[in-house]
């Protein structure tokens, strides 16, 4: 892949951390609002008198906007400027989680969410490719380690955080972070962030991106709702079937169009696709353990909230640390040995978590969160590094968006999968229907536990063993 004009210009090379620090900030308040409200629905839902399962949709509505709009932005990114379309959306998503934090009932702090996601949206699809515009080639799997670092601390420190300031502070305090941070970043950004060259004049794919939306809504919508009140309501059903009438519409409309929302054709990349899969994949397996460890932490061994967020905060900041060393690696030797190592190691960190039991030590099950750390750390980098080297400088914006999309899909199916699991074999486990831990039955919880880790392990096998083969064939291809 040739460089870029933005790494060739040797004023913007000279800012090119400070971009990078800018770009990582929103990266990491984006992912982190995915995750850090959960531990807070009990206390919102209190707040603002509403029953659990509406407060719920404070974390469903985020997550599914994003997925509705992460390939628009990314269209709109190649077309009108990465760059432009990352300042918005950071504007945007500041303005959200300032409107985010007033105590003003459901109705507003929805509106808000859905303004917040929107910017976050923006940012995500962006920020991948706006990175591998700015760096050279022989530090880009440096500079998208650090994105993939943050993208991890965002996603898991949640509990952790939202814990630390629920107990000093509102609910609202939460989303009032993002905004100091936020504006010190935009303000970096609007200093040291150069104007965009890199731009297309192909129209937008109006039908395919209200298609694609379609999809995401009623899928998820379908999945999130059916949770509460069973998969085989008529509601629930009808869902799922426009989601499959809209998604078949899709694929062919993107086949028939010369300027899809979906670049199909990036797929034919066996290095793309792969890659894409595997981080998927990943973000599944990830969060199984997000939705099982405080479970097991907090219920089943009896550790308060913070320390169980304390222990959780062991996976982001090892991977905060191998990332870059993982990134710097692959810019010397390559990316493929790297994500086969680090998948390897996630594998291992399942089978430790799925032999974990009631008098299992703690220090033990924290050296299996360390280990998927560090998996994810040699992963994370280098898989990233492949999925935006392998496509041309113009399609950057479209395969930043579609390496978001497979991580956000990743998040919210693998939280949806995991519950389903878990409370199937704890169902199993028990002989009637289980809905939620049994505090005085914490061996049924084990048992599904075992299950669901068993569940994540094959997951993580399926991207091991694609992986391993990629790297097998690749002298092949590199001859």
């Amino acid at each position: 892949m040739k460089q870029s004009a933005f790494a060739a210009d040797p004023q913007i090379q000279k800012h090119r951390w400070w971009i990078l620090v800018a770009v990582c900030l929103f990266t990491f308040m984006s992912t982190l609002d995915g995750s850090i409200v959960n531990i807070a629905l009990p206390v919102m839902s209190k707040s603002l008198a509403i029953p659990m399962n509406q407060a719920e949709w404070v974390v469903s509505i985020y997550l599914i906007v994003i997925c509705a709009l992460l390939l628009l932005f990314g269209k709109l990114g190649d077309k009108y400027g990465k760059i432009r379309i990352f300042k918005v959306g950071s504007l945007f998503f500041i303005i959200g989680s300032l409107l985010c934090g007033f105590n003003s009932g459901l109705a507003m702090l929805l509106g808000a969410r859905v303004l917040q996601a929107v910017g976050a949206a923006m940012t995500m699809s962006t920020n991948n490719g706006i990175i591998t515009e700015v760096f050279p080639f022989q530090e880009r799997g440096r500079a998208l380690g650090m994105i993939g670092s943050f993208v991890a601390l965002g996603s898991i420190a949640g509990p952790g955080i939202g814990g630390l300031i629920l107990a000093h502070l509102s609910w609202g305090y939460i989303f009032w972070i993002n905004v100091p941070v936020g504006i010190i970043a935009l303000i970096l950004g609007q200093a040291i962030l150069p104007k965009d060259v890199t731009t297309t004049d192909s129209p937008i794919d109006k039908l395919g991106a209200g298609l694609f939306a379609i999809v995401m809504v009623t899928l998820f919508a379908g999945v999130f709702v059916g949770q509460e009140i069973g998969f085989t309501k008529p509601a629930i059903l009808a869902l799922f079937a426009v989601a499959l009438v809209a998604i078949i519409g899709f694929v062919m409309w993107e086949l028939r169009i010369e300027q899809p929302i979906l670049a199909l054709h990036l797929f034919k990349n066996s290095r793309f696709s792969i890659s894409i899969l595997c981080a998927f994949l990943i973000f599944v397996v990830n969060f199984f353990f997000n939705v099982i460890s405080p479970f097991y932490l907090e219920n089943a061994r009896g550790l308060a909230a913070n320390y169980a967020g304390y222990a959780l905060m062991t996976f982001p900041i090892v991977q905060v640390i191998v990332a870059p060393i993982a990134g710097s690696i692959s810019d010397k030797i390559g990316p493929e040995l790297l994500t086969f190592i680090g998948l390897v190691v996630i594998s291992i960190s399942q089978v430790g978590y799925l032999m974990s039991n009631l008098t299992t030590p703690l220090w033990l099950f924290m050296s299996f969160i360390g280990l998927v750390g560090l998996g994810n750390g040699i992963f994370q980098a280098p898989n990233n590094s492949i999925v935006m080297s392998s496509v041309a400088v113009k399609d950057l914006g479209v395969a930043g968006g579609i390496n978001a999309l497979a991580r956000e899909l990743g998040m919210v199916i693998g939280i949806s999968v995991a519950t389903t699991v878990l409370f199937s074999a704890m169902s199993q486990a028990a002989g009637y229907q289980v809905t939620a831990y049994l505090p005085a039955h914490p061996e049924i919880f084990i048992a599904g536990m075992r299950v669901a880790f068993s569940v994540a392990l094959v997951i993580c096998l399926i991207a091991t063993v694609i992986t391993g083969v990629r790297l097998l064939k690749r002298p092949t291809t590199a001859k």
